[in-house]
């Protein structure tokens, strides 16, 4: 059997949908070393991996793409952030490598440096996503603006034009990360948009009709979502028969509080019952009102039965979890990929999405109320999401990347 060494971006939420492919590699023999956010470390080797903590210089760079209002601004935060912490990822990275001598890299998409180096250092290698990624295709909306799909030789030229903006906006940081890329061994890339095709293999934790249909890389492979949580304890909800609305802000603090407040204040008089999961918000800051309750973490899967709506920023792993379970979702995006989330909601009519600059306890009420109407459109989402692999075959496309024994 052969040793994987895994290595993540600092974020839960790029961890936990590869977790089931990762379980399903270990029942089949392999060794899997992780490299991973320290807060992590414990669950992973309860579920029986070596795992150990990122370099701290990786773990608590600082981040504050949420500090930024504009779009392009935020991007070129986000992206200037992932290109300061590669020389530290690239670093670590080839620190665990001469320590486990893998027989194969599996490497996050959103770690510039760990890719650079895993290009460079001669082990058999491929990478994942669980975040919406930038593919450019024609009749595509160009990625990051929440466009919706249109036709014709006018959307044709719409999107043209959008689609050099968009490319100008990534450009922005490209100077740097070929910067990066060159100083690790790496070729520079003709555009920032092509950095998710430089893995051999990419498992994309989505499937159609979620994700545009279009011709894909061959390198992509779209395996469908990665459900998994680290909560094993269940809140005791009491039988009630009024609606459960589930309410999240991101794992990955981004100032998205305001929507607890908002959504309290919206369904207060409402006849649902509200269960909400602060996440990087301290739930001290409030105060529910009698058919609400405010907790930090709680078991998302197991309340998808209950829950006729589920409220979020629009994160991907939130959503797909929801969806997966056939539960509409309003989203509020805050930024990141969530807007091109919330548009796919939209287009499947698989819930509502709703501005987070319009958001107001009225506007948010209705748009609860709109989303429990698209239950729908979730379960057809639902059903298309079943008839991916999942993890069995997102860890057969991984074995596909192991050298030959020897003969």
């Amino acid at each position: 059997m052969a040793g994987i060494l895994v290595y993540t971006a600092p974020t839960r939420g790029h961890l936990y949908p590869l977790v089931p492919t990762l379980e399903t590699l270990l029942e089949r023999g392999h060794d899997l070393f992780v490299r991973t956010a320290g807060a992590e470390v414990r669950n992973l080797r309860e579920l029986g991996f070596e795992a150990r903590a990122l370099a701290d210089t990786v773990e608590f760079a600082i981040r504050n793409d949420w500090q930024h209002f504009e779009p392009d601004e935020a991007l070129r935060s986000l992206l200037l952030y992932l290109v300061d912490r590669g020389p530290a990822e690239a670093e670590d990275l080839q620190r665990a490598v001469e320590v486990h001598q893998p027989d194969l890299l599996v490497v996050d998409v959103h770690a510039f440096g760990a890719l650079a180096c895993a290009e460079t250092c001669g082990v058999p290698w491929a990478s994942w996503s669980s975040t919406l990624l930038p593919f450019p295709a024609p009749g595509i909306p160009p990625f990051g603006l929440g466009l919706p799909r249109s036709s014709g030789a006018l959307g044709a030229m719409k999107n043209w034009a959008k689609a050099n903006s968009v490319q100008k906006a990534y450009d922005q940081a490209l100077p740097q990360l070929n910067a990066l890329r060159e100083s690790l061994g790496a070729p520079p890339l003709a555009r920032l948009l092509d950095w998710p095709t430089t893995p051999p293999r990419l498992l994309y934790f989505t499937a159609e009709p979620f994700e545009y249909p279009r011709p894909w890389p061959d390198s992509v492979r779209l395996v469908g979502p990665g459900n998994w949580e680290p909560f094993p304890e269940l809140l005791d909800l009491e039988e009630d028969s009024r609606p459960l609305v589930l309410v999240s802000c991101s794992t990955e603090f981004q100032n998205d509080g305001r929507l607890i407040s908002e959504v309290l204040e919206g369904l207060a008089r409402e006849k649902v019952r509200v269960l909400v999961t602060t996440a990087s918000v301290d739930p001290e800051a409030f105060s529910p009102p009698p058919n609400a309750r405010v907790v930090r973490f709680a078991a998302h899967g197991p309340l998808m039965a209950k829950a006729a709506c589920v409220v979020c920023p629009g994160g991907m792993g939130l959503v797909q979890k929801a969806l997966s379970a056939g539960v509409p979702v309003l989203a509020v995006p805050f930024g990141r990929d969530q807007v091109e989330v919330a548009r796919r909601i939209e287009n499947l009519k698989a819930g509502a999405s709703l501005p987070s600059s319009r958001m107001t306890p009225a506007l948010l009420r209705q748009g609860v109320h709109r989303a429990m109407g698209c239950r729908r459109g979730a379960v057809e989402v639902q059903l298309a999401f079943r008839q991916c692999g999942g993890a069995p075959a997102a860890a057969d496309l991984l074995e596909e990347m192991l050298p030959a024994p020897p003969a």
